[in-house]
Protein backbone atom coordinates (compact mmCIF):
# COMPACT_ATOMS: atom_id res chain seq x y z
CA UNK A 1 0.00 0.00 0.00
CA UNK A 2 0.86 3.58 -1.15
CA UNK A 3 -0.22 5.13 2.35
CA UNK A 4 -1.05 4.42 6.00
CA UNK A 5 -4.18 4.67 7.59
CA UNK A 6 -5.37 3.98 10.86
CA UNK A 7 -8.70 4.95 12.86
CA UNK A 8 -8.53 8.71 12.28
CA UNK A 9 -5.18 9.01 11.32
CA UNK A 10 -4.73 10.80 8.08
CA UNK A 11 -2.99 8.92 5.18
CA UNK A 12 0.35 9.31 5.22
CA UNK A 13 3.40 7.98 2.96
CA UNK A 14 3.82 4.35 3.86
CA UNK A 15 7.07 4.17 5.16
CA UNK A 16 6.34 6.83 7.59
CA UNK A 17 4.95 4.00 9.80
CA UNK A 18 4.04 4.53 13.21
CA UNK A 19 6.75 5.32 15.35
CA UNK A 20 5.86 9.02 16.73
CA UNK A 21 9.47 10.19 16.08
CA UNK A 22 9.08 9.42 12.70
CA UNK A 23 5.71 10.23 12.26
CA UNK A 24 6.32 13.67 12.97
CA UNK A 25 8.99 14.04 10.97
CA UNK A 26 7.20 12.89 7.91
CA UNK A 27 4.32 15.53 9.02
CA UNK A 28 6.32 18.76 9.65
CA UNK A 29 9.64 17.95 7.83
CA UNK A 30 10.21 15.58 4.87
CA UNK A 31 9.86 17.80 1.40
CA UNK A 32 9.65 20.94 2.71
CA UNK A 33 11.37 23.52 1.03
CA UNK A 34 14.75 24.79 3.24
CA UNK A 35 16.78 27.49 2.77
CA UNK A 36 18.88 27.14 5.99
CA UNK A 37 22.55 26.72 5.10
CA UNK A 38 23.12 25.40 8.38
CA UNK A 39 19.99 22.68 7.88
CA UNK A 40 20.93 21.67 4.29
CA UNK A 41 24.71 21.28 5.65
CA UNK A 42 23.04 18.94 8.83
CA UNK A 43 20.82 17.18 6.32
CA UNK A 44 23.87 16.16 3.85
CA UNK A 45 26.36 14.95 6.58
CA UNK A 46 23.38 13.12 8.31
CA UNK A 47 22.80 10.94 5.29
CA UNK A 48 26.32 10.48 4.37
CA UNK A 49 25.96 8.95 8.62
CA UNK A 50 22.69 7.19 7.05
CA UNK A 51 24.54 5.22 4.76
CA UNK A 52 24.15 1.45 5.76
CA UNK A 53 21.72 2.46 8.63
CA UNK A 54 18.05 2.88 8.78
CA UNK A 55 16.83 6.77 8.83
CA UNK A 56 15.52 6.04 12.14
CA UNK A 57 18.32 5.47 13.49
CA UNK A 58 19.96 8.70 12.31
CA UNK A 59 16.52 10.81 13.44
CA UNK A 60 16.65 9.30 17.22
CA UNK A 61 20.45 10.67 17.19
CA UNK A 62 19.75 13.71 15.71
CA UNK A 63 19.86 16.21 19.07
CA UNK A 64 23.12 13.72 19.93
CA UNK A 65 25.03 14.68 16.53
CA UNK A 66 23.88 18.37 16.63
CA UNK A 67 25.27 18.69 20.18
CA UNK A 68 28.58 17.00 18.94
CA UNK A 69 29.12 18.50 15.79
CA UNK A 70 28.06 22.26 17.22
CA UNK A 71 24.86 22.82 15.53
CA UNK A 72 26.10 22.24 12.53
CA UNK A 73 27.48 25.71 11.94
CA UNK A 74 29.71 25.68 8.75
CA UNK A 75 32.44 27.52 9.90
CA UNK A 76 32.62 25.79 13.97
CA UNK A 77 32.76 22.46 12.25
CA UNK A 78 35.02 23.35 9.43
CA UNK A 79 37.73 24.19 12.36
CA UNK A 80 37.25 20.79 14.35
CA UNK A 81 40.98 18.87 14.53
CA UNK A 82 42.18 15.97 16.05
CA UNK A 83 40.89 16.34 19.63
CA UNK A 84 37.02 16.88 18.24
CA UNK A 85 37.60 13.36 16.14
CA UNK A 86 38.64 11.82 19.23
CA UNK A 87 35.51 13.96 21.53
CA UNK A 88 33.36 12.97 18.96
CA UNK A 89 34.86 8.87 18.58
CA UNK A 90 33.89 8.64 21.84
CA UNK A 91 30.47 9.89 21.90
CA UNK A 92 28.13 7.23 22.28
CA UNK A 93 25.69 9.02 21.50
CA UNK A 94 26.49 9.51 17.73
CA UNK A 95 27.55 7.10 15.07
CA UNK A 96 31.11 6.47 15.87
CA UNK A 97 32.35 6.16 12.21
CA UNK A 98 35.76 7.68 11.91
CA UNK A 99 35.67 8.21 8.11
CA UNK A 100 32.02 9.40 8.18
CA UNK A 101 33.64 12.44 11.03
CA UNK A 102 36.58 13.30 9.25
CA UNK A 103 33.96 13.53 5.87
CA UNK A 104 31.88 16.27 7.67
CA UNK A 105 34.63 18.36 8.70
CA UNK A 106 35.93 17.97 5.07
CA UNK A 107 32.44 19.13 4.01
CA UNK A 108 32.39 21.67 6.27
CA UNK A 109 35.25 23.55 4.40
CA UNK A 110 34.10 22.37 1.16
CA UNK A 111 30.62 24.24 2.32
CA UNK A 112 32.45 27.03 2.97
CA UNK A 113 33.86 27.18 -0.55
CA UNK A 114 30.36 26.70 -2.34
CA UNK A 115 29.44 29.66 0.01
CA UNK A 116 31.95 32.05 -1.24
CA UNK A 117 31.25 30.80 -4.58
CA UNK A 118 27.31 31.14 -4.98
CA UNK A 119 26.63 33.27 -2.13
CA UNK A 120 25.30 30.33 0.13
CA UNK A 121 24.39 26.64 -0.13
CA UNK A 122 20.84 27.46 -0.79
CA UNK A 123 21.76 28.63 -3.92
CA UNK A 124 23.95 26.12 -4.80
CA UNK A 125 21.57 23.61 -4.47
CA UNK A 126 18.22 25.14 -5.29
CA UNK A 127 19.95 25.50 -9.29
CA UNK A 128 19.65 22.11 -9.34
CA UNK A 129 15.93 21.56 -9.06
CA UNK A 130 14.14 19.36 -11.44
CA UNK A 131 11.16 20.23 -13.66
CA UNK A 132 8.07 19.17 -12.38
CA UNK A 133 7.84 15.09 -11.96
CA UNK A 134 5.17 12.79 -12.14
CA UNK A 135 3.40 12.59 -9.05
CA UNK A 136 4.48 8.58 -7.58
CA UNK A 137 1.62 6.75 -7.19
CA UNK A 138 3.25 4.48 -4.16
CA UNK A 139 6.98 3.65 -3.08
CA UNK A 140 7.56 2.06 -5.71
CA UNK A 141 7.52 4.72 -8.37
CA UNK A 142 10.06 6.68 -6.51
CA UNK A 143 13.96 5.98 -7.47
CA UNK A 144 16.10 5.62 -5.58
CA UNK A 145 18.68 8.07 -7.42
CA UNK A 146 17.92 9.87 -10.31
CA UNK A 147 20.16 11.75 -13.07
CA UNK A 148 20.08 15.23 -11.14
CA UNK A 149 21.05 13.60 -8.04
CA UNK A 150 24.00 12.06 -10.20
CA UNK A 151 25.22 15.31 -11.45
CA UNK A 152 25.08 16.86 -8.14
CA UNK A 153 26.79 14.22 -6.67
CA UNK A 154 29.30 14.01 -9.60
CA UNK A 155 30.33 17.81 -9.18
CA UNK A 156 30.20 17.71 -5.47
CA UNK A 157 32.91 15.12 -5.37
CA UNK A 158 34.60 17.11 -7.97
CA UNK A 159 34.70 19.67 -5.87
CA UNK A 160 36.46 17.60 -2.84
CA UNK A 161 33.15 16.78 -1.06
CA UNK A 162 32.60 12.96 0.56
CA UNK A 163 29.93 10.46 1.48
CA UNK A 164 27.64 12.44 -1.24
CA UNK A 165 26.82 9.37 -3.51
CA UNK A 166 23.74 9.93 -5.90
CA UNK A 167 21.72 8.08 -3.51
CA UNK A 168 22.79 10.18 -0.35
CA UNK A 169 22.14 13.29 -2.84
CA UNK A 170 18.62 12.50 -3.92
CA UNK A 171 17.33 11.35 -0.18
CA UNK A 172 18.77 15.03 0.59
CA UNK A 173 16.84 16.41 -2.33
CA UNK A 174 13.59 14.61 -1.21
CA UNK A 175 13.82 15.74 2.27
CA UNK A 176 15.16 19.49 1.75
CA UNK A 177 12.21 19.62 -0.66
CA UNK A 178 13.79 20.12 -3.93
CA UNK A 179 11.13 17.16 -5.09
CA UNK A 180 7.77 16.27 -3.75
CA UNK A 181 8.20 12.34 -3.41
CA UNK A 182 5.13 12.75 -1.36
CA UNK A 183 2.55 9.70 -2.84
CA UNK A 184 -0.62 10.13 -4.03
CA UNK A 185 -2.80 10.53 -1.49
CA UNK A 186 -0.46 11.65 1.14
CA UNK A 187 -1.97 14.24 3.04
CA UNK A 188 1.00 15.95 3.10
CA UNK A 189 1.09 16.20 -0.71
CA UNK A 190 -0.41 19.00 -0.60
CA UNK A 191 1.17 21.22 1.86
CA UNK A 192 4.36 20.76 0.51
CA UNK A 193 2.80 21.74 -2.80
CA UNK A 194 1.69 24.63 -1.32
CA UNK A 195 4.81 25.59 0.79
CA UNK A 196 6.97 25.19 -2.45
CA UNK A 197 4.49 26.97 -4.33
CA UNK A 198 5.21 30.19 -1.96
CA UNK A 199 8.91 29.21 -1.43
CA UNK A 200 11.61 32.25 -2.24
CA UNK A 201 14.57 30.37 -3.98
CA UNK A 202 17.88 31.48 -3.16
CA UNK A 203 19.83 33.17 -5.85
CA UNK A 204 16.87 33.84 -8.20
Amino acid sequence: MSTASQNDEPNRCGWAGSEPIYVDYHDREWGRPVSSDTRLFEKLCLEGFQSGLSWLTILKKRENFRAGFAGFDIDTVAAFGEADIDRLLGDAGIVRHRGKIVSTINNAKRAQELRAEFGSLAAYFWRFEPVALPVPAGLGDIPPHTEVSARISKDLRKRGWSFVGPTTVYAFMQAMGLVNDHVAGCFCRAEVDADRAGFVRAGR
